[in-house]
């Protein structure tokens, strides 16, 4: 885990008693010593948890300050021995004032502390009451501990021997602020932002700080950490819930159970390279890092060398099987109703545009011109025009199934649009003959050639029906099939007039054509056989049965879709290494049982693989998309964009030399799973 750039990162809700300082500080240490044996390498308790929060003018008692600096020189002392980096929450005097501190300690040792800079004084709150602001507390230091020790809001946090775990500190009302000072912190580079509270609880506010943390994490590119009170609190006049919560770049990682009476640690392992990456590729990043004044010149950053378990540790992290498929549950439709039409609008503005009289597509039988088709028929629905306006041609060939000729022609009938059929082989056979390929010699050579011949038949065809029709070729390939060169370049099926499905990959696409059944989209009729052609074998059926009646399956010679979908993601999304892919499709894929799957997908659907399986098709997927295929996406047709996991155009996501070699990619790999490749 750690050697790819992973930080476990715990949130913990410690049992407390209000104002008794010494039982809080064995209720902080008893879930210190839980985390390290989890193996938690940051630990974030909530605000002033040392002291209690909710104890209004208790806070500027002698006997009480004077009690939490004794009890912190304790936990400090106790840290020796624990692996985690533990952020806890007191209240510190300086210079006769009173700061609502987050304390950082690692190893027996204070790194630093960290005062709040807003303090709340509405409604409930009446924190300047008690305490100084910490907003303009920069390049000081403060006694704790019997050490002098580095104090202010220009504090980040570095270990030197784990790249990327850093992370800065807000307290608190400093994110329900406009300008929170966590912006900053992560501007000078920390990856990590934590936020010490003691949030009380009311109706709806565990959304607005779902809300706020979910943001912070987005908009600083960063990962966000959020721990606030909970039983023990004073009740006086407040309740708290102990809520303890993880996002990561915008995405809930892990939450705790609020309302418990029990201690509580929430865990989730932090990806500080995906966080990285992504600041690279956001140049927005950098330039508001130059629009601040270059935090990173002027924070001190407080370096220090973490203890951590460098062995297997395993990995507690959600990771999506299917990262282009949506997974939230509550909105689950919106989700797919949205992905379903931005391909239908795209086509219809195309449509507008070109005036087009009719919409050419080959109908195969199989799931890309499928979900073409009904992509096409919806977009003319809704431009009022009538489905016969879609001229679907099924053109079998020397491999061609009756099953799926059959499922063809059902599907064109169900959504009445014209059909035809155009039988291929004659024209192949005398391409074939016209060439001098062995195959119209008796011989039975199924190359690739033997292939591209009736692939660019079928092209040629749809083309001219085009001119004749006065409309256009709709485009049939998927993300997937242009991520690892999976079509005819040219007169073939990479080329169309307006290609419909280049940003949805293959998971996709099964996904929605299930969705456009299980929210009655269409018809009983073409429901019927939607269903039955999502569960049909992918292939192209350009090679005949073999002598075991065996068809040529796609999955078999290029991989299993959900793997090259899972490849491509992280390798285009967010540029990770392979070895780091591998990592995470390992711990993804190993256990069908365990993890998580999209809603309502199939039973027996559900694979698993092992390392060495993913290994192999993880070196063919690098092989196909770095090393030749480039050249077929550098001439791709006009689509619309559908997952922000990303598209292949060169005119959007993803620029890439046609001739550039895949030796650096295959070389991560290699060293990454040695044994592997012996």
């Amino acid at each position: 885990m750690h050697s790819h750039g992973f930080v476990r990162v715990a949130t913990s809700t410690p049992q407390v008693r209000t104002a008794d300082v010494g039982y809080n500080a064995q209720g902080i240490l008893e879930e210190a010593r839980r985390a390290h044996a989890q193996i938690i390498d940051l630990l974030l308790f909530p605000e002033l948890c040392l002291s209690s929060y909710a104890l209004d003018d208790l806070l500027i008692q002698a006997a009480l300050l004077d009690a939490v600096e004794r009890e912190l020189a304790q936990i400090v002392e106790a840290s020796h021995d624990l692996t985690p980096v533990l952020v806890i929450g007191a209240p510190l005097r300086r210079g006769g004032r009173i700061y609502n501190c987050a304390v950082v300690i690692a190893r027996g040792a204070v790194l630093g502390v960290v005062p709040k800079s807003y303090l709340p004084n509405y409604r409930e709150f009446y924190e300047k009451r008690w305490f100084a602001r910490g907003n303009n507390c920069t390049g000081l230091t403060i006694s704790v501990a019997s050490g002098e020790v580095p104090f202010g809001t220009d504090l980040i946090f570095a270990a030197d021997n784990l790249p990327g775990f850093i992370f800065g500190i807000e307290i608190c009302e400093d994110f329900w602020a406009p300008n929170p000072p966590g912006v900053a912190a992560a501007l000078a580079g920390a990856t990590i932002l934590l936020n010490l509270s003691a949030s009380n609880i009311t109706i709806g506010k565990s959304d607005e700080r779902h809300m706020l943390t979910s943001a912070s994490s987005a908009r600083c590119v960063c990962a966000y950490a959020y721990s606030a009170s909970g039983y023990g609190e004073s009740t006086t006049d407040l309740a708290w819930d102990g809520q303890g919560m993880i996002y990561e770049l915008g995405d809930l990682m892990a939450e705790s159970v609020r309302f418990d009476h029990r201690p509580e640690l929430c865990v989730v392992d932090i990806d500080t390279r995906r966080i990285l990456n992504e600041r690279m590729r956001m140049g927005t990043f950098n330039d508001a890092a130059e629009d601040a004044g270059r935090p990173e010149d002027h924070y001190r950053r407080i370096g220090f060398e973490h203890r951590y378990s460098a062995g297997d540790v395993g990995l507690q992290r959600p990771i999506r099987r299917f990262p282009f498929v949506p997974n939230r549950a509550d909105k689950l439709d919106a989700d797919c109703y949205e992905a379903f039409n931005i391909q239908v609008d795209g086509l219809m503005r195309r449509i507008e545009a070109t005036s087009a009289k009719s919409l050419v597509i080959g109908i195969s039988g199989g799931l890309d011109s499928t979900h073409a088709l009904i992509v096409a028929a919806k977009a003319m629905d809704r431009l009022g025009r009538p489905r016969s306006d879609i001229r679907g041609y099924t053109m079998p060939g020397f491999a061609t199934s009756d099953a799926t000729k059959t499922n063809a022609w059902r599907l064109m009938e169900a959504f009445g649009i014209t059909a035809e059929e155009i039988d291929i082989r004659p024209a192949a056979e005398r391409m074939l003959e016209d060439i001098g390929h062995p195959f119209a010699s008796g011989k039975k050579l199924y190359d690739t050639t033997f292939e591209n011949v009736q692939a660019g038949l079928r092209t040629d065809y749809l083309f001219r029906l085009a001119g004749q029709h006065s409309g256009f070729v709709i485009g049939t390939g998927d993300l997937s099939e242009l991520a690892l060169g999976w079509c005819t370049y040219g007169v073939g099926d990479q080329m169309s007039h307006y290609a419909v499905n280049a940003g949805v990959p293959k998971t996709l696409i099964q996904y929605l054509i299930r969705w456009t059944v299980r929210t009655d989209q269409f018809d009983a009729a073409s429901h019927a056989v939607l269903e039955d052609i999502v569960d049909t074998e992918i292939s192209p059926e350009l090679v005949p049965a073999d002598a075991d009646g065996a068809i040529q399956s796609t999955q078999a010679i290029i991989g299993p879709y959900e793997l090259n979908d899972f490849f491509l993601n992280h390798v285009i999304r967010w540029g990770q290494s392979p070895g780091h892919v591998a990592f995470l499709a390992w711990h993804a894929w190993r256990d069908a049982k365990s993890g998580m799957w999209p809603i309502d997908f199939p039973d027996d659907a559900k694979h698993e693989y092992d390392l060495a399986t993913i290994a192999h098709w993880l070196e063919n997927f690098l092989r196909r998309f770095f090393g030749f295929s480039q050249f077929k996406r550098s001439a791709l047709p006009n689509g619309p964009k559908v997952s922000a996991g990303g598209a292949l155009s060169p005119r959007g996501d993803w620029r890439a030399p046609s001739d550039a070699v895949a030796d650096v990619w295959l070389a991560d790999l290699a060293a990454a799973l040695p044994e592997l490749g012996k």
